[in-house]
């Protein structure tokens, strides 16, 4: 990185987006992201924000503004998708969301004139695919990552394990299924892949539809309120998950189970979560599903079929010893690569593929305040999530975070008070063992 002799507002912005678990390691190549997304001036502005959601008082206090001079410059961050915005009790509450999944992907959810997006493309390509700093922090660090894997339901069997030895339907919880986020979201909305339309950009874009990508509940009212996503129905919206199916993408969405707000349906060739796991996999960078695939070697030919559909390269062709047909070869699953994702089961034309349950379940965080300090945790990050100035004024912010730490298994409540080095933490802590 280029030296620099004093801090820019693009240093104190990055400064701002590493102090939530989510960062973004600083590089020449990130202030040029920024640089065509914030002004100097916002910028600026923006590094001043709360980490917890905040109204434009609070930001107005921040700023040394009035409340009605800081809601224009928070309404022209949010038209830009720059932060995202929501109506609570008749007021309007934004938050700055984190880079991925946030405010990277939202500036190409849609084609825009205001925007340099050829050139944000080639930036985030080499800043991404490249550069490779940011994916290993946002995929690699900590147990506990921004998404998760929904497996393919259909090929859970016709009545959701009929067939596939065990009965699935038994461990199928409604949270892991891509149609229920649909079908009770709030709002809904769809818009372009970001990851495709980025490759499309550079020349590399695979042909899997394009105007895919899913938001829901509080992100999808702000996008489509301001025309970054086109809202759509449930049923619309289901059309577009069996579509994804047919093309064999995986959905990848928000590792949460209350309140998911994106689900992504991702090729192996164009999206970064994909890419992170075949080239990361051992140091698991996406949550997989509770699932995955059992080959039947009896009745399996040998065709590829699976190997060629998987998208994280899980499935490999190996010899099948049959000592009668020496050439013959069969399925075999590499089980650390594998995302549970039941594309391959859809893929075999033979039926010689099942999902079963994986031996031990794959814990998923409750809501997103959960995840974060989870995040925070195993990222050493903690304090910034208790002592942020907005969080610290509301009680029922603290309150929100403190009560997730108490429910915390007893080795994440060692690492949080460490962190902490606060009596005031392991009072609550000790008290909650009482």
């Amino acid at each position: 990185m280029a030296h620099r002799t004093m801090q820019s507002a693009y240093d104190r912005l990055t400064d701002r987006l590493n102090r939530f678990p989510q960062g973004a390691p600083p590089s020449d190549l990130l202030f040029g992201i920024l640089r065509l997304l914030f002004s100097e001036k916002e910028a600026e502005a923006v590094s001043l924000l709360p980490i917890k959601p905040f109204d434009a008082s609070q930001a107005g206090r921040a700023w040394g503004r009035s409340p009605g001079e800081a809601k224009k410059l928070l309404d022209e961050l949010a038209s830009r998708a720059l932060l995202i915005d929501w109506e609570h009790e008749g007021q309007t509450i934004y938050s700055l969301p984190p880079p991925m999944a946030g405010f990277f992907e939202f500036s190409m959810m849609r084609l825009r004139s205001d925007l340099d997006q050829k050139a944000l493309a080639e930036l985030f390509y080499q800043y991404l695919n490249v550069e490779e700093d940011f994916i290993k922090a946002l995929f690699t660090k900590g147990e506990t990552q921004l998404g998760r894997v929904f497996v393919q339901e259909a090929q859970l069997g016709p009545a959701l394990g009929e067939g596939a030895g065990e009965d699935l339907g038994l461990h199928v919880i409604d949270y892991e299924r891509a149609s229920q986020v649909i079908q009770t979201a709030s709002h809904i909305g769809v818009g372009l892949c970001y990851c495709r339309h980025k490759m499309r950009h550079l020349g590399r874009a695979c042909e899997a539809p394009m105007e895919i990508c899913m938001t829901f509940n509080s992100s999808a009212d702000s996008l489509t309120r301001h025309g970054h996503a086109r809202a759509i129905g449930v049923s619309e919206c289901m059309g577009l998950l069996e579509k994804a199916y047919e093309h064999g993408l995986v959905q990848f969405g928000e590792n949460v189970q209350k309140g998911v707000n994106f689900i992504c349906n991702c090729c192996g060739c164009c999206c970064e979560a994909l890419i992170a796991q075949r080239r990361f996999g051992i140091l698991h960078p996406v949550h997989t599903t509770n699932f995955m695939p059992k080959v039947m070697p009896e009745t399996c030919t040998g065709c590829g079929k699976c190997v060629d559909a998987c998208p994280v390269e899980a499935m490999a062709l190996v010899s099948a010893e049959d000592p009668k047909r020496p050439t013959r070869r069969t399925a075999r699953l590499l089980e650390d690569a594998c995302l549970g994702c039941g594309v391959c089961v859809r893929a075999c034309p033979k039926g010689s593929l099942s999902l079963v349950s994986r031996p031990a379940r794959v814990f998923t965080p409750v809501d997103s305040t959960h995840r974060a300090v989870l995040m925070a945790i195993e990222r050493g990050k903690l304090q910034n999530l208790i002592f942020d100035n907005q969080a610290f004024a509301s009680h029922r912010a603290m309150a929100a975070i403190l009560g997730v730490i108490l429910k915390l298994p007893p080795v994440k409540q060692v690492m949080a008070s460490e962190q902490m080095r606060s009596n005031y933490l392991l009072k609550l802590l000790s008290l909650a063992k009482v």
